[in-house]
């Protein structure tokens, strides 16, 4: 048995215990059980991705199409 059916198989029967032990439901256990162990297995690849930078806001052009500079206020 893989670590990851042995993790599947582990969550499933907790899965189990918190419903109460019902009779039948073994599939229902094991499928949510692999979903939450390939979701956790999953996080920490797409938490190492970069994320992308935020974009700047472009600065507004002026009528005649001249980008505007900033001013210093006059105190």
């Amino acid at each position: 048995m893989t670590d990851r059916q042995e993790r599947i198989r582990q969550r499933a029967h907790a899965i189990w215990e918190q419903a109460g032990r019902p009779d039948g439901a073994h599939q229902q256990h094991w499928d949510q059980a692999t979903a939450e162990i390939d979701a956790e297995t999953a996080a920490p690849e797409t938490a190492s991705r970069p994320k992308p930078k935020a974009r700047q806001p472009k600065p507004a052009a002026s009528k005649d199409g001249s980008k505007s500079k900033a001013r210093p206020r006059n105190a």
